[in-house]
């Protein structure tokens, strides 16, 4: 019933590098379209006006596909987290956490009790109350993946108390939004940001933490991510490889027609 996420977690333990793509377009072909080149897929509500019909849709695919559904919820809360989880996501990404407090609520409104407080009412992870209760709740507290953004001066602070939180899965980098709290913004390769990394992802790994990172389209900068001990990488997402794609082969077409101009190949009034 958690084949994906438990599979996930075996292969970064295992030490595999693991490879996720962003979905913000609201179609869920976007989706189906993905998950043969991807290891998980990320669903984004912090930056996307996707709703909660229209997420359940892509986690539906992404289940049937047997690719890991991990949602970067909007802000900290119940109100965010339970929903989510009861349309099948099998992971929460919390942006902007800043303190221990904050990483307990999330691990309690990601399990169910006696470990948390998550309530009752979860109809399609439990392929629509076919699973067995006492088993269903057992594996879904041994499975739900929490995770937290590191993207502030104050987490990087609190990292020690941060990491020491039970049930805590994953940290993810989030070097866009560190270097604008180190007051670098825009500057991801930027000292401060590279010592904050060098301190923090250590520890987790110490802790039996996962690293995660998110980051654009740059095969570069995921091999530096992965060199400094970041584990699973979200590497862009629908609406960046689209722009991604079609600016490159546009490009590539008007370079060759220019070079076929210069060349006489082609007659000048092409260019126009």
């Amino acid at each position: 019933m958690f084949e994906a996420i438990a599979k996930f977690r075996q292969s970064l333990s295992d030490g595999q590098v693991l490879i996720g793509a962003g979905v913000y377009v609201v179609d869920p072909q976007s989706s189906d379209a993905l998950s043969d080149s991807v290891d998980f897929l990320w669903y984004d509500q912090e930056h996307s006006t996707m709703s909660l019909e229209a997420l359940r849709g892509h986690i539906i695919v992404a289940r049937n596909r047997g690719k890991p559904a991990i949602v970067r919820i909007s802000e900290l809360g119940r109100p965010f987290i339970k929903p989510v989880l009861d349309s099948g996501a099998d992971g929460i990404v919390v942006p902007q956490v800043k303190t221990a407090d904050e990483v307990k609520a999330l691990v309690e409104d990601c399990r169910y009790p006696p470990l948390g407080k998550r309530g009752l009412g979860p109809t399609i992870p439990t392929n629509y109350w076919r699973y067995d209760d006492e088993e269903f709740f057992l594996q879904s507290n041994t499975n739900i993946f929490a995770s937290i953004m590191i993207e502030t001066v104050e987490a990087v602070e609190n990292i020690d108390e941060i990491l020491a939180v039970p049930g805590l899965d994953s940290i993810v980098i989030g070097p866009s939004d560190l270097a604008a709290s180190l007051g670098v913004m825009g500057d991801i390769n930027h000292p401060k940001v590279e010592d904050a990394m060098n301190e923090v992802i250590p520890k987790a790994k110490d802790a039996g933490v996962f690293v995660g990172a998110g980051m654009g389209p740059d095969a570069d900068w995921a091999g530096v991510l992965v060199s400094r001990g970041v584990q699973w990488l979200q590497l862009s997402g629908d609406l960046g490889y689209m722009l991604y794609g079609v600016d490159s082969l546009t490009s590539k077409i008007k370079t060759n027609l220019r070079n076929d101009i210069a060349h006489n190949r082609l007659p000048k009034s092409i260019e126009r």
